[in-house]
């Protein structure tokens, strides 16, 4: 029903959402998360005031938190949990800890200045599984929500995508709240995304049908990702690396209030689709 989320919206009761069943927080699937590359305190104010119905995770993207000082971190994170929202540092960060040997140092830093959720990764560096495990129970034990991501930056160093699968089930088994399919800030010529950011669909389908879809993060940063994302999955896809200011776009996105997504939900309504979301798009786009 039009104006779900803690706030009465502007036009609830006049219609309903195009595209029903978007879940509200808290919830366990239909997950956004922000990439915050350097919001001041000003400016998260105002996106909580705005979106905040609308945001799950905020991660601060790569190393970025280390050039905070303390107090204004400190504050930034207080601002975020208000609303309970999971906020933490990008993975990159983790991975430079692992590389100088003070992981242990980092969770427990990690742990006083706020943070809720821990990303692990090796988009980066080189982690064995052993090391990988033990990041994933490390941060897990010392009371983080883990996300890890799998998928190399730079798309030379990938590995096969047999190999990326075995991954995901394996950082599943090991406790990861989520599995993050690495798409960088760009979404093009990584993860299942090609050089000009569209969907490989042979890899999404083989993810699809070896994993639950709530159980992966899909990073779609442009608009034609998470459209087809949506239109796949349906308004309850977890989307990642979300623009800070297309928090709305895509939120529209999910309940048909944009012309890419209205138009697959009226064919629906009007019989000319029989499913949606749609069970496989048509792989020929």
């Amino acid at each position: 029903m039009f104006g779900n989320g803690n706030k009465a919206k502007a036009w609830v009761g006049v219609f309903d959402y195009p595209i029903p069943g978007r879940k509200t927080k808290p919830r366990q699937e239909g997950l956004t998360m922000l990439i915050d590359k350097g919001l001041g305190l000003a400016e998260t104010r105002d996106l909580l005031e705005l979106a905040g119905d609308y945001i799950d995770f905020l991660k601060l993207s790569f190393g970025s938190s280390a050039l905070y000082s303390r107090e204004l971190l400190e504050e930034k994170i207080a601002l975020l949990r208000s609303l309970d929202l999971h906020v933490y540092p990008g993975g990159t960060f983790l991975e430079v800890a692992i590389l100088q040997g003070r992981l242990k140092d980092f969770l427990a830093r990690a742990r006083e200045l706020g943070f809720t959720a821990l990303e692990v990764s090796d988009g980066t560096i080189q982690l064995d599984e052993k090391r990988r495990e033990e990041a994933i129970k490390s941060a897990r034990d010392s009371g983080f929500l883990v996300l890890t991501e799998v998928g190399k930056k730079d798309l030379r160093e990938n590995p096969d995508f047999s190999t990326l699968l075995d991954m995901i089930a394996q950082d599943l088994s090991w406790g990861a709240f989520k599995v993050t399919l690495e798409a960088r800030e760009s979404g093009k010529g990584v993860g299942i995304f090609d050089r000009e950011g569209n969907i490989k669909w042979g890899q999404l389908e083989a993810i699809a049908s070896s994993f639950s879809p709530e159980d992966i993060f899909w990073e779609a940063p442009l608009k034609n990702q998470q459209e087809e994302l949506i239109l796949r999955f349906g308004p309850n896809v977890n989307l990642g690396n979300v623009q800070v200011f297309d928090i709305l776009s895509v939120e529209a996105l999910r309940v048909g209030l944009r012309s890419d997504t209205l138009k697959e939900a009226h064919r629906f309504r009007s019989g000319e689709e029989r499913e949606f979301p749609r069970p496989v798009l048509v792989q020929a786009r």
